[in-house]
């Protein structure tokens, strides 16, 4: 038996546990069902025991485990009562899957398998109805909550490289929704069409992407050929499966094609590809490799604001709008030299509502603290990469902390 520390704050009194309750020596305390009565009756419960488990087995990655519930207990605007939160020691352990109420949460790991499993399968009748579920679904949670969406996909994209064709799909689907409705102000039918094509742009060659970002050495001849090939492949296999939205397969075509301009001056499916090509350049410079090291949210981000002329891109400017230079899920430092992670976006592109996860010292602050960078003490100085900040989450705390943020976004 594999025993974990659970959070006493997370358990919900008044309700039925969702899985046993144990000491230290895996002597049980409290069956699954068993109804907390009150804060009382579970003080009595647990004694004098400095800490209570559960059983977990061993099996799926720590780190998928925490972006999910990352996003759905820290960006969700919910009762941290709602559901029982675990802090898991190892990095290789997994959350037992238990009889909670979460109907209404999304289940990333479980939308970027879903992703996954739809973007490989490209054969039969079922292949639109799955993509248009995949894509309802993803919109659902992108109009509901962006913030949380930004920050669930930022911290796969930017963390690990298992099913990279599916997230990189997603998170690049989502910036583009976030950017054509909030900012660019497209019809609904146009926005439509360039999430699909978002989603899509790379189906010709999803399993040669899912290699490349584990494979050491630089693509070969053939490899870079199919690469090169692949914006027009990808738009027979679509057209194969009955695909006939015009600006969907358009966006799809040229999605790799770097004209710059603005976009007025473009067809409404050159548009569409402008704004793809920008965010597609953002997630694929995030994202890590084997070969390489990712570049810094800043940094990616900034990669895309500027075209191939070194002007400002108008598409890739409409992108920085929507999500801003420091987007939720990412690290920054401080004027004070303490890290944060970024909760919300804020007003000005520069100026998001962060937590500090660690002190001027690099120490973990213990309790998150709430900053909010548009004031003069606590401006952003930098980007910080993902693979510097090395510290375990307190969800509950940064629950209950982003619980006091509210929206400075216009829109």
């Amino acid at each position: 038996m594999k025993l974990v520390p659970v959070n006493v704050d997370a358990i919900v009194i008044g309700r039925p546990l969702p899985c046993a309750l144990r000491d230290q020596s895996g002597v049980l305390l409290a069956s699954q069902g068993f109804q907390v009565g009150s804060r009382e009756d579970l003080e009595s419960m647990i004694g004098r025991r400095s800490q209570i488990y559960i059983d977990f087995d061993q099996s799926d990655n720590f780190r998928r485990g925490y972006v999910n519930r990352l996003n759905n207990l820290v960006l969700e605007d919910r009762e941290l009562g709602q559901i029982a939160q675990v802090q898991v020691s190892p990095y290789d352990a997994k959350r037992e899957k238990v009889e909670v109420d979460v109907s209404d949460l999304p289940d990333w790991i479980e939308l970027q398998t879903q992703a996954h499993a739809t973007l490989r399968d490209t054969h039969g009748e079922s292949f639109l109805p799955r993509l248009e579920r995949l894509q309802t679904e993803l919109e659902r949670h992108t109009l509901r909550n962006p913030d949380a969406t930004l920050f669930a996909l930022i911290q796969l994209a930017s963390s690990e490289m298992q099913h990279y064709s599916a997230t990189h799909a997603m998170l690049v689907g989502v910036m583009c929704s976030v950017a054509a409705r909030s900012v660019l102000r497209w019809p609904a039918d146009e926005c439509s069409a360039l999430v699909s094509a978002a989603l899509t742009m790379n189906i010709s060659m999803t399993d040669l992407q899912d290699r490349l970002v584990t494979q050491k050495e630089p693509p070969s001849p053939q490899q870079l050929s199919r690469i090169a090939s692949h914006a027009a492949r990808s738009v027979d296999l679509l057209q194969q499966m009955g695909v006939v939205n015009d600006l969907w397969l358009e966006a799809v075509l040229n999605h790799n094609a770097r004209f710059p301009g603005p976009l007025g001056r473009r067809g409404a499916g050159q548009r569409l590809a402008r704004v793809i090509q920008r965010a597609d350049m953002f997630a694929a410079r995030l994202s890590p490799r084997l070969a390489r090291a990712p570049d810094s949210p800043g940094a990616a981000m900034q990669s895309c604001y500027f075209d191939e002329n070194h002007q400002i891109d108008e598409a890739g400017a409409a992108l920085i709008k929507a999500v801003g230079i420091y987007s939720p899920g990412t690290y920054v430092r401080l004027t004070t030299q303490e890290v944060a992670v970024v909760v919300k976006r804020g007003h000005n592109t520069t100026m998001p509502r962060v937590a500090v996860l660690l002190n001027r010292q690099g120490m973990p602050t213990g309790e998150p603290i709430l900053r909010d960078t548009s004031l003069a003490d606590y401006r952003i100085l930098a980007s910080v990469p993902f693979r510097d900040v090395k510290v375990n989450l307190s969800l509950d705390r940064l629950l209950a902390i982003s619980r006091q943020v509210g929206t400075d976004r216009p829109w």
